[in-house]
């Protein structure tokens, strides 16, 4: 390949890069076309986006960005999976395609989160981490409970002596 040519496919890996914070890689050479087109669907459903690029160029085109360290020096080509709605629902996608018998060839690599380097080990390990959604629902949660606990402490007592106070009205009024 010239270097004319290295220049625009690195000039086009950083455009389609560009904004990504965190991404996944994973190996997918040699996979049949049904397999890709499946994976492909899959995640296009869940809002994330996969380039099949080769690691030099790769490496090449994010020298300054922080998804460099994605990129090892192993040669060939790689599938660079990024976006969704956190960094956790991306894992989670990439794990569910990995060790899966209709996809045998796939396999996680691993990845970068925050600048920092994943292994294939660490990226299954922050899939096991609650989602951005899941976090939100428990923090929600958790704000709410002591709420709903003072809430019925108030009303309790309130309910007992307003059912008090309507039994001594319907006594009076029996009585009159």
């Amino acid at each position: 390949m010239s270097k004319f040519v290295k220049n625009l496919v690195t000039r086009d890996i950083q455009k389609r890069l560009a904004g990504v914070q965190d991404a996944v890689v994973a190996n997918v050479v040699g996979m049949n076309s049904l397999a890709t087109f499946n994976i492909r669907k899959a995640m296009r459903e869940k809002g994330l986006q996969m380039m099949v690029v080769k690691q030099s160029l790769a490496a090449r085109a994010t020298r300054d960005s922080n998804i460099h360290k994605a990129f090892g020096s192993t040669p060939g080509s790689v599938a660079v999976v990024w976006g969704g709605e956190d960094f956790v629902s991306l894992c989670k996608t990439i794990v569910q395609f990995d060790g899966k018998p209709e996809y045998p060839k796939f396999e996680l690599k691993g990845g970068v989160m925050d600048g920092e380097p994943l292994n294939a080990v660490q990226v299954k390990e922050v899939s096991k981490w609650p989602s951005r959604q899941e976090q939100i629902s428990l923090l929600v949660g958790q704000i709410l409970g002591p709420g709903a606990t003072l809430s019925g402490q108030l009303v309790g007592p309130a309910r007992k002596i307003a059912g008090q106070v309507k039994k001594m009205v319907e006594d009076q009024e029996a009585g009159s």
